[in-house]
């Protein structure tokens, strides 16, 4: 990939930052100063500074200039710890009671799990749908069953084949969503009473997945930065029978981490190894800030056995619950349990996305969206650093829009949610993430939505709840 004039001027001022030639706090040459200095165009100078303010390593102040932002704490990667094993899950009522008090529109979002709808193309959206609805045919409900619409399983096949990976259409099965094709994927790869690795922490649906199928889960310990400790996967596989093993390599929720290419590639050969079924969650892979898209653990050479899950919820149509699964060689019986459970994915939305996608303009929409979700996290991650008490840490993802806060041990996150609730603030506890005890001083935070005066009182006053939970607990 070829570098350009303002990313090499960006990459000279950040090793130089670096190097602390410049300090936390001092002021660079003005964009004038610096085209004297290098030779360059005012506007190319300009975009350097803009690339490095909107990595978080410099900011502007108005009429005054760039400086060097303070040196962000990086959450620091989470010790190994020892598997936990649950015969029994049983989280389904804590989630729902928490998911179901951050439903008020006059909540404060920092524990919602959906990113902000104004983001998405709603009007163009709305005028597919509409189109598709004056198009649909009698017939088109029968036409529509599972796989699913046919142009909109190409479309999808196409977007593998822009990444390398060879996925037929015949392969696609299209859902109600990302969670009905996990659910199904899960369904069609074990029995009550199986025993299925999972990450810790691990996206609750997974944990509620497994509490309605009675299965028996495996938490896999999980580096804040690199993904799943595979030492530890290796040691369960070889402790207890495992049927399967449901992880997202990209932008895990709710650490943020991607895990490199070779471990991903580690990770395929020791599941294939042991004959598990890998269940793929990979909902957020085209929110990636950085160059590319991340490749998913699909692109292995053992890709008939991979499902892999994605949905256009969390990167174009939120309220529309289209999702997929490329399912290889389990594609049927997908298609033969969505059958006998939602019967197909609905088949307005279907036709509408398929519609919009045929349109153009898809990409356009990801690469503003990615750049707004971006700008988003440096602002909010930095309002986190520069509040909250010291000893928190914070996750520095690559993509997606979450955030992981460590909270420090001895503060309760479940009664910092309780209090900032009763203050029009919700959070996502750590508790919502683990069959076990291990992250009741985490809090997950979600950072899509516009930063204004509103949001930025919000997190002043959960950083007031820390520091006096941090106060009290010196106290006793």
């Amino acid at each position: 990939m070829t570098v350009t004039r303002y990313q090499q001027l960006a990459q000279t001022l950040r090793r130089q930052i670096d190097a602390q030639v410049w300090l936390p706090g001092d002021k660079l040459p003005s964009l004038r100063e610096s085209c004297k200095q290098s030779g360059l165009s005012l506007m190319t100078v300009l975009q350097a500074y803009q690339l490095l303010e909107s990595q978080g390593i410099l900011f502007a102040r108005p009429q005054s200039g760039y400086y060097v932002a303070p040196r962000q704490p990086v959450a620091a990667p989470n010790a190994l710890h020892t598997l936990h094993a649950a015969e029994q899950i049983d989280v389904n009522d804590a989630i729902f009671d928490i998911l179901k008090a951050g439903q008020d529109p006059h909540i404060v979002p920092f524990g919602s799990a959906f990113p902000d709808p104004t983001l998405f193309p709603q009007p163009r959206l709305a005028r597919s749908l509409a189109s598709a609805v004056r198009r649909m045919s009698p017939h088109s409900a029968i036409a529509n069953l599972p796989p699913g619409n046919e142009e909109l399983r190409r479309n999808i096949a196409q977007r593998y084949a822009q990444q390398g990976i060879e996925v037929t259409p015949d392969e696609i099965v299209i859902t109600s969503g990302a969670m009905e094709s996990l659910g199904l994927s899960l369904q069609v790869v074990t029995q009550p009473g199986d025993w299925v690795a999972i990450e810790s922490p691990a996206f609750y649906g997974v944990l509620q997945a497994i509490e309605r199928r009675k299965l028996k889960a495996v938490a896999i310990p999980m580096d804040s930065q690199q993904g799943m400790d595979l030492d530890a996967l290796e040691q369960a596989l070889h402790t207890y029978p495992i049927k399967a093993c449901w992880l997202m390599s990209n932008f895990q929720n709710p650490l943020g981490c991607t895990m490199s290419v070779q471990k991903k590639q580690r990770l395929v050969s020791i599941l294939q190894a042991h004959q598990v079924v890998l269940i793929e969650d990979d909902v957020y892979a085209e929110l990636y800030f950085n160059g590319e898209r991340p490749l998913p653990l699909k692109m292995s050479l053992y890709r008939q056995q991979i499902l892999h899950c994605s949905s256009f919820s969390k990167c174009l149509a939120p309220g529309f619950r289209v999702g997929w699964v490329a399912a290889g060689k389990y594609a049927e019986r997908i298609q033969r349990l969505q059958l006998m459970s939602t019967l197909s994915a609905s088949v307005p939305m279907q036709l509408a996305l398929a519609d919009f996608l045929h349109q153009g303009g898809y990409d356009q929409h990801l690469r503003r969206l990615r750049r707004q979700l971006e700008l988003r996290q440096i602002v909010m991650r930095n309002a986190i650093i520069n509040t909250f008490p010291a000893g928190t840490t914070v996750s520095q993802p690559e993509g997606g829009y979450f955030l992981w806060l460590d909270l420090g041990e001895g503060v309760s996150a479940a009664k910092i949610y309780q209090q900032a609730l009763a203050q029009g603030i919700s959070v996502a506890p750590g508790t919502m993430f683990a069959v076990e005890e291990r992250y009741l001083h985490c809090l997950r935070l979600n950072t899509s939505y516009v930063w204004d005066a509103r949001a930025e009182k919000a997190l002043k006053t959960l950083a007031e709840l820390v520091m006096a939970e941090k106060i009290a607990n010196s106290r006793q």
